[in-house]
């Protein structure tokens, strides 16, 4: 039986390499450049929003929304920074915390945001175990104990109201009408358009205040941000013509999301770096968004339902060189429920589970009428049939099949 070849000597050489790197922090999503492009407008606005902190007179709320990557949570933390400086060399009592409500373990549940807010503010809250009365009050009594002006960015606050509902939304709104000493006044940062729409109308009229929308870049704006990124993200000239510009175009067909953009020109120096190239190239550029999609699909389908999972797993296993229906799919599904010990769904209900996954760019199905045999949906795969094949395995791993 052979050795297992060593290790040590792929580590010594990968740090002997010339880096393609200076700062790759400067391309991750949770930086805060000093200059934004094409967001002065935006700037500008919030800014004179906040600017009464410093007065110690409380801002009104903020709700800030638009599509992922268009600038609005480095935006935020860009003025929350620069208001903080200028609290800071004023002696001004001034704390900002920002708060991801994606996180898990943050905001799932009401009981542990309320936590991260209390302990952000130093009181010691166990992460579970205490009425939720109780840890309002812990957080009230933290907060209220000097003369002080906080501000709470709420980002993604849209996946806390679909955790949690929109009642912690209420009762963080209507804090200042217990403090006696200090102000609190929130930044809300959703990617839904729509979200401020579904709340409570006593949320939605104390909550955003002042409303601002996030236009998406377009491809020249990208590529604005990645020649200011790259050039502090990279050394000079390892960047080859083509590269910012193509890039940008791939982020400007998702939506123009810039923080898709950032990660697609980090990944293809990685790409670029792990073959030993001393310049990134359009080639490491496709591979990194063939890498970067694959990833994502994974992603998606590992944290599907049990339900999803199976039908998925269904439609992989019909012969998708035929035309394939819902009615295909359903007599596999009902096979694989019993593999996996599951009570079948309708074949309705399995119905608006295929349009899910359409919607998610997993599989295509098209809506086809059959007459007077009603409406079915046409399948086929939205991704090659190599991936399909790798899902595949990852789904009989999930289901245990």
């Amino acid at each position: 039986m052979s050795k297992p070849k060593q290790l040590s000597g792929f580590f010594e050489n990968y740090m002997k390499k010339d880096p393609l790197f200076v700062n790759k922090k400067a391309l991750q999503g949770n930086y805060t450049p000093n200059t934004i492009p094409h967001r002065d407008e935006q700037i500008q606005h919030i800014a004179g929003i906040l600017a009464p902190a410093l007065r110690m007179e409380k801002p009104s709320n903020i709700f800030l929304y638009g599509r992922t990557g268009s600038g609005k949570t480095v935006v935020s933390q860009y003025v929350a920074d620069q208001l903080m400086k200028t609290a800071r060399k004023k002696n001004i009592n001034l704390q900002i915390v920002y708060l991801n409500c994606k996180m898990k373990r943050v905001a799932d549940t009401e009981y542990r945001l309320m936590a991260q807010l209390a302990n952000s503010f130093g009181a010691k809250v166990p992460a579970t175990g205490l009425p939720t009365d109780e840890i309002y009050r812990l957080f009230l009594e933290k907060i209220d104990n000097e003369d002080k002006m906080i501000l709470l960015i709420l980002d993604e606050i849209d996946q806390l109201v679909s955790k949690t509902g929109d009642g912690i939304l209420y009762n963080l709104t209507r804090i200042n009408s217990e403090l006696k000493k200090a102000e609190i006044s929130f930044i809300g940062i959703s990617n839904d358009l729509v979200f401020v729409d579904n709340l409570d109308p006593r949320v939605k009229s104390s909550l955003s205040e002042e409303e601002l929308v996030f236009p998406p870049y377009n491809a020249l704006q990208l590529q604005d941000i990645l020649k200011e990124r790259v050039g502090l993200a990279f050394k000079k000239d390892v960047i080859e013509n083509g590269v910012i510009e193509k890039c940008a175009a791939y982020a400007a067909r998702e939506h123009g999301d810039a923080r898709r953009a950032l990660e697609l020109i980090r990944v293809a120096g990685e790409v670029a770096e792990r073959k030993n190239k001393n310049k990134v190239s359009v080639v490491n550029l496709d591979e990194a968004e063939e890498k970067i999609e694959r990833d994502r699909i994974v992603d998606i389908v590992k944290t599907q339902p049990k339900q999803g999972q199976i039908v998925l797993y269904s439609i992989f296993n019909l012969n998708l060189d035929d035309k394939m229906f819902t009615g295909d799919a359903y007599d596999i599904y009902k096979d694989k429920c019993r593999l996996c010990g599951l009570k079948p769904l309708t074949q309705r209900r399995v119905s608006d589970i295929i349009a899910e996954l359409d919607m998610l760019g997993i599989i295509n199905a098209r809506v086809i009428s059959k007459g007077r045999y009603g409406r079915t949906r046409e399948i086929s795969l939205a991704i090659p049939n190599a991936n399909a094949n790798e899902l595949k395995k990852t789904l009989e791993v999930s289901l245990g099949i």
